[in-house]
């Protein structure tokens, strides 16, 4: 009998989606105190480059630990990463995380198990100082694979401050046989 071994995203989206909530919606998070990095000025310098940045600080070999506080300089403070998936029960779920509580949870699986994940195509629009950044994305084990094992899209929104460039939330979704990725959001 063949063995089914769920892939790395299946297993990061259940762990995201299964971990106690840091906070309820429709409430106001506990004031902690965050420790905020400065961010490299190249990082935030444009919205490329936070974008970069981003995808450059979860990337990296098995056993290869991350420069958390890169991507803490990277986030607003009070900033929210928000997976989506589908439960085994079919209910759909949000897991609402911090940035700690993304590093804390997640990334130690990034770490243990090899993980590359870079942009492809990008879809962007601007109000004022609010930038939304339809970012499609595809995720390797290691950055020689042929093929990801993973894409998706992050819906990720931004805040110029005049002084540099913030991640304020990412939300995203994957793909999969129910959930392609549109060609609209695709390489031409």
């Amino acid at each position: 009998m063949r063995r089914i071994v769920p892939s790395l995203s299946l297993q990061l989206l259940a762990l995201a989606l299964a971990a106690p909530a840091s906070h309820a919606v429709g409430q106001s998070p506990a004031p902690a105190a965050v420790h905020l990095p400065a961010a490299a000025p190249a990082d935030v310098a444009s919205l490329d480059a936070i974008l970069t940045a981003l995808y450059d600080v979860i990337s990296g070999p098995a056993g290869q630990p991350r420069n958390w506080d890169r991507m803490r300089s990277l986030f607003i403070p009070g900033a929210r990463l928000i997976p989506t998936g589908q439960a085994p029960d079919s209910t759909v779920r949000a897991r609402v995380l911090t940035v700690e509580d993304y590093i804390t949870q997640v990334g130690p699986n990034l770490e243990r198990g090899g993980f590359f994940e870079r942009e492809i195509s990008r879809k962007t629009e601007t109000f004022g100082r609010v930038t939304h950044a339809f970012s499609t994305y595809e995720s390797r084990r290691t950055a020689q694979d042929a093929k990801p094992f993973a894409r998706g899209i992050n819906s990720i929104q931004l805040l110029n401050d005049g002084q540099r460039w913030w991640v304020v939330t990412i939300y995203w979704d994957g793909e999969r046989p129910d959930n392609p990725i549109p060609g609209r959001y695709l390489p031409r």
